[in-house]
């Protein structure tokens, strides 16, 4: 095929990625007296800090879907992707300014135990379970990527790929809780960025320079950051990304209790809001790495498409394969390059590991059997770690029966998400929202998600809305490439078999992937609202603490008032004496 292959001194890099892991792990499984408590295994005893949290909240929001998924999705549609970093920015707020104040306030563990408080028991068993099926079909996903990736650049056996990654995530998740998942996930967000690094720095250098690989992206159409077309039904444009893509991972960011479970477990809220915020910084670097990454292959292969010739299987494999071409002269970076895409696995895995182990013990263990100690609770812990380790596992197999990587993951979180983040916006927004309301909110909410999520899956949308910019193989060597030079182009459906569809499949069934979320999100809390006016919502009496209040909005701002300012520079050793001298007003007692 002419690109490289692996070395003694890829798996040399690659083995020590999993040793540093599964030490991380290790050491947490003995430091400070080990895990006594489900509270150390489950929230690290509340004593985390905001960098660390913020690090692994993008190491884990960045997976292996990201690593290989979207350089391939600009490489084929271009650069509008990258209108998801203002998307990012307004999750952050959204979550940090309105969800976690409430949280964060009242102090849990699981995120549906405040379904319990707002609502009832109920409520808090449909949250947990359908948190348990969305974790774990999407954990099959991020867990299945890797596996493609070694499959593609090594041989290594894909089932035996799929186990090894999650032995690994189950051995350190297990022994040291969030912790070591955290820690953990610090390491490998810089395995991340160097994998991307070198992948983009080696482009450069072959290309002769980032004015060659932007003018290629520039004549091929891959620069098209604006589209503002306001059609739901095209797959990405201005629109669906920004509105969809906030409601899509608002349902991550705000109220998945992988995310929420490490950033409430701060030791401060001003820590747990700094997390989001700096997780936002980090989130924009390794979307440009992505975005660079997925130019740079395009100008290497704008004219010879590795998909179209039929030198990669699948789209996803468009990354280990511009790898192992571009760098088969540097042994040891492929191997890099394969840790982080393993890594990015890992943070996800072991993070959605910890979750399902959280929200078991506090959801449907404790309410029930009350007289457990915690030291019981935490071998619980524990033990529900390493179960749904095995069961990750076992779901990975799934994956292979979803297509694209990045849309079927986000698909998922959309159509299961968006139903639970329109439950938690009902009770924290609403006052009148009663359990009645919410109840039928949710069900209709996860009824249309499902129905539209299923039914684009049978009937996919007709090609012109999914085509993907041009891609030729005209100028490949055809003495080593077995395709003719051709343009890339999908076959339109023949006219039998676009009679068998229903009128659906071309409009309802045809929503952009990205506004899954948003109907499920819109439909729960407008049906909830309705259902709970007509069913005595108004008479409640809800006890403010449940809901985002004025004063919540306005203590975000109290850390600029000259006092908070002046005592926070003195607690952190600067010296502002002459200041509060000269205006009595600023002194700090």
């Amino acid at each position: 095929m002419g690109i490289g292959h692996f070395t003694v001194w890829d798996y040399v890099v690659f083995g020590a990625m999993l040793l540093i892991s599964a030490a991380i792990g290790v050491y947490y499984a003995f430091a400070g007296g080990g895990q006594q408590t489900s509270k150390d295994f489950l929230m690290g005893g509340r004593s985390m800090s905001a960098l660390p949290v913020a690090l692994s909240l993008t190491a884990s929001f960045m997976s292996a879907v990201t690593v290989l998924g979207t350089p391939a999705e600009i490489y084929r549609y271009g650069a509008i992707f990258c209108m998801f970093s203002i998307t990012y920015a307004l999750v952050v707020i959204i979550s940090a300014e309105i969800f976690l104040p409430v949280f964060y306030r009242l102090a849990i563990t699981s995120t549906y135990e405040y379904l319990e408080l707002r609502f009832n028991k109920y409520l808090r068993l449909c949250g947990t379970i359908l948190f348990i099926i969305q974790t774990i079909l999407y954990t099959g996903i991020v867990i299945y990527a890797p596996a493609l990736a070694l499959n593609q650049v090594t041989g290594f056996d894909l089932w035996g790929a799929v186990v090894a990654t999650g032995v690994v995530c189950t051995f350190y998740c297990t022994l040291g809780g969030l912790k070591a998942v955290v820690w953990t996930d610090v390491f490998q967000v810089g395995i991340m960025v160097a994998g991307f690094s070198s992948v983009i720095i080696r482009a450069v250098v072959v290309q002769g320079g980032i004015n060659h690989i932007l003018n290629d992206s520039y004549h091929g159409g891959r620069l098209n950051f604006w589209d503002f077309n306001p059609s739901p039904l095209q797959r990405h444009t201005f629109w669906t990304i920004i509105i969809g893509g906030t409601f899509t991972w608002t349902g991550i960011y705000g109220v998945n209790q992988a995310q929420v479970q490490r950033y409430i477990a701060c030791k401060t809220r001003f820590q747990a809001k700094l997390s989001l915020y700096l997780n936002l910084v980090g989130l924009w670097a390794i979307l440009v790495c992505a975005m660079f990454c997925g130019l740079a292959m395009y100008s290497i292969y704008h004219d010879c498409d590795p998909w179209t010739a039929k030198r990669v299987s699948a789209l996803d494999q468009l990354m280990p394969y511009l790898v192992l071409d571009i760098l088969r002269d540097f042994p040891g970076i492929p191997g890099l390059f394969v840790a982080s895409a393993y890594s990015g696995t890992l943070s996800t895995v072991s993070s959605s590991i910890n979750a399902l182990a959280a929200v078991t013990v506090e959801d449907l263990i404790k309410p029930y059997f009350s007289s457990l100690s915690e030291r019981k609770l935490s071998w619980i812990s524990k033990g529900m770690s390493l179960f749904y380790g095995a069961v990750c596992i076992a779901m990975a197999a799934l994956a292979s029966l979803l297509g694209g990587l990045l849309q079927a993951a986000l698909s998922i979180f959309g159509m299961v998400g968006g139903p639970l983040l329109g439950l938690f916006s009902l009770g924290i927004l609403s006052p009148v929202a009663n359990p009645i309301g919410a109840f039928v909110g949710l069900i209709g909410g996860f009824t249309v998600s499902l129905w539209v999520g299923i039914g684009a899956q049978i009937y996919p949308p007709l090609p012109e809305r999914t085509m993907p910019l041009n891609l030729t193989t005209a100028g490949c060597d055809i003495g080593n490439w077995t395709a003719t030079g051709e343009t890339a182009t999908l076959t339109p459906l023949v006219h039998t078999q676009a009679a068998e569809r229903p009128i659906l499949a071309d409009y309802w069934y045809s929503l952009s992937y990205l506004y899954f979320s948003t109907l499920g999100t819109l439909v729960t809390i407008v049906l909830g609202i309705i259902v709970s006016l007509l069913t005595g919502g108004m008479k409640q009496n809800i006890d403010r603490k449940f809901l985002i209040t004025k004063e919540d909005f306005l203590s975000n701002f109290s850390f600029f008032k000259p006092k908070k300012m002046l005592h926070f520079l003195r607690k952190h050793g600067f010296r502002a004496q002459s200041l509060s001298d000269s205006d009595p007003a600023l002194s700090v007692s």
